[in-house]
């Protein structure tokens, strides 16, 4: 993931200082990889330290290696202006043609973006613990619940013993009796439901295992987590935030669902079997 993409992803989640210096940033990334750091901090009214520590929270040793960084993506990217117009908020004035560009631009954007963040380790390490699971729980509010449904029916193709539930109580009530062989997964796009994180403290206080999948950065569903995945939404756009951070978390399961299927030659006929009995079912139906 680029550095220009690090700071859009993690704008919002900054203090109000360090929002102000990734705004200055992300206006002028051609004049910060040869500004000093100290200078960077005078044309945005904060202190040296605080640059310091912004370039830290990006994963980087200092403000040094966050100009390398930036400068390798500047010397990669190659500006697109027809297609940044389209980013952002859809208007009620947009004609079709507009419309559907902006939202096939921002489901592109997002997936590029949710690719990007998540590295093939994290995939693996999410592959072994669901192959190796007793038992799977998977919970999500809203529109995460949907994604889980949509994992859990992918799951139970492949065999495994998976329960996408979204009543609090029901899904505290299974989760009080799971173990270290058990898999929680918890899809929460901001990382802070209040269900969501009790659910997750409560399968941490049992040693279960668990996969969050939310939105990039820290978050108290992904402190909790042993294996991270992320998606990345454009939430300045209100009307499709809720619409790309689902299309974000369906890359993730998706490559989670293909991965385990690649891994598993077991679960691969059991998929078949699946597959078979719903197609002769629709047979005789005609």
């Amino acid at each position: 993931m680029s550095v220009l993409d690090k700071i859009e992803a993690l704008r919002e989640k900054f203090p109000r200082a360090e929002q102000q210096l990734a705004e200055y940033i992300l206006a002028n990334p051609q004049q910060i990889r040869d500004m000093p750091s100290q200078l960077l901090a005078q044309m945005v009214g904060i202190s040296q330290a605080s640059v310091v520590r912004f370039s830290q929270k990006l994963g980087y040793k200092g403000y040094p290696d966050f100009k390398f960084a930036l400068s390798d993506t500047l010397h990669l990217h190659t500006p697109n202006d027809s297609a940044a117009k389209l980013h952002g908020e859809i208007s009620l004035d947009d004609n079709f043609s507009i419309m559907s560009q902006k939202l096939l631009a921002g489901k592109i954007n997002v997936l590029q973006k949710t690719h990007a963040v998540n590295p093939q380790t994290s995939y693996e390490q999410a592959t072994a613990l669901l192959l190796n699971a007793k038992r799977v729980l998977l919970c999500g509010k809203g529109g995460s619940a949907l994604v889980a449904k949509d994992l859990s029916y992918k799951l139970q193709k492949l065999g495994m013993a998976a329960l996408a539930e979204t009543d609090t109580h029901v899904q505290l009530a299974n989760i009080a009796n799971y173990t270290a062989e058990d898999v929680l997964v918890v899809l929460s796009e901001s990382g802070e439901t209040a269900d969501s994180v009790k659910i997750t403290e409560q399968a941490a206080s049992n040693g279960v295992q668990i996969i969050s999948i939310t939105a990039y950065g820290n978050n108290s569903v992904a402190k909790l987590a042993g294996v991270k995945l992320y998606t990345v939404a454009d939430e300045s756009s209100a009307r499709l935030s809720s619409i790309l951070a689902r299309n974000a978390q369906e890359l993730v399961i998706d490559t989670l669902f293909i991965l385990l299927t690649q891994s598993c030659p077991q679960g691969r006929k059991k998929l078949a079997a699946s597959n078979l009995a719903v197609d002769t079912f629709l047979a005789r139906k005609r």
